[in-house]
């Protein structure tokens, strides 16, 4: 298929390599051109100068971007890719942005023809880099049907959630679960290392038991040793559970806990730790 795909950080340039590997015509746009340039040079695909123009003739434009702002601006700005797509094309949002975001540009989409998915990604840089992300997806079920066989060149798992805007909340369920596990993670491993336990041999034994989790098997080493430089920033969580939080201002739920390990992050902030991992919670302990 003709495919763009728009944003080529650390999720998209991998993301965008795999279509290409996969044998799709790709067509990039970043704001950083020469980003853009070592793409093509890498995988042999074209750019184009703004998205409007990596949209042009796409059957699917894939965009994975900062925020809501950036997403409004890369989908309904002037040289936005809603300007120039065709009827029966579909836009595929891959940035993780408000429910809110997502229902606006389903309206506007709608009104030209145009399919919309909101598929906000897990997995981080490593899943992007491995083609090994899960993703969840707000949308139609005709529009994801066509657009999940693209979406598997990147992923390991697809699910449809609901209606347009339920991928995005079902992506702030998934950074209210992780915020929750690290700090517990966090807290047992500074207990441990205060009572004069092996960590190693702890984390042996509870890691085969209901204590078991992916924060546990795979950061507890480096936590325990302070190391964080890698991961999925704590800039970027902050910015999450922003979201995620005000989200629960709207619907009413209680997210108590989510606003206290908020809070914790914003201290490793302090600490210098803003492109941390986000297991670097124990830093601050």
């Amino acid at each position: 298929m003709r495919v763009a795909f728009v944003g080529l950080g650390v999720m998209g340039y991998p993301m965008a390599g795999y279509l290409s590997k996969f044998g799709h015509d790709v067509v990039v746009y970043n704001r950083t051109s020469g980003k853009a340039a070592r793409w093509c040079e890498e995988f042999g695909g074209t750019s184009a100068e703004t998205p409007l123009a990596a949209a042009k003739d796409a059957d699917i434009v894939f965009t994975c971007v900062g925020n809501d702002d950036d997403v409004r601006e890369v989908i309904l700005g002037d040289n936005g890719v809603i300007n120039g797509m065709s009827p029966g094309s579909i836009i595929v949002d891959h940035t993780t942005a408000s429910a809110t975001i997502a229902r606006e540009i389903q309206g506007i989409a709608a009104e030209k023809s145009v399919g919309f998915l909101d598929a906000p990604l897990s997995g981080g840089q490593a899943g992007a880099e491995n083609g090994q992300l899960t993703i969840m997806v707000g949308g139609d079920a005709d529009v994801f049907e066509r657009a999940s066989p693209i979406m598997d060149c990147y992923a390991k798992a697809i699910t449809l959630i609901g209606s347009v805007g339920s991928g995005q909340l079902a992506k702030m369920v998934n950074q209210i679960c992780i915020a929750g596990v690290v700090q517990g993670l966090s807290e047992g491993l500074n207990f441990a290392k205060k009572a004069g336990l092996d960590s190693a041999r702890v984390i042996e034994a509870i890691s085969k038991g209901a204590a078991q989790s992916w924060q546990m098997e795979n950061r507890w080493q480096t936590m325990n040793n302070g190391e964080f430089e890698f991961g999925f920033a704590v800039d970027w969580m902050r910015k999450d559970l922003a979201i995620a939080l005000a989200e629960a201002q709207q619907n009413g739920a209680n997210l108590e806990m989510t606003a206290l390990v908020d809070r914790f992050y914003a201290e490793v902030q302090a600490l210098g730790g803003n492109r941390w991992d986000t297991s670097s919670l124990i830093a601050r302990l």
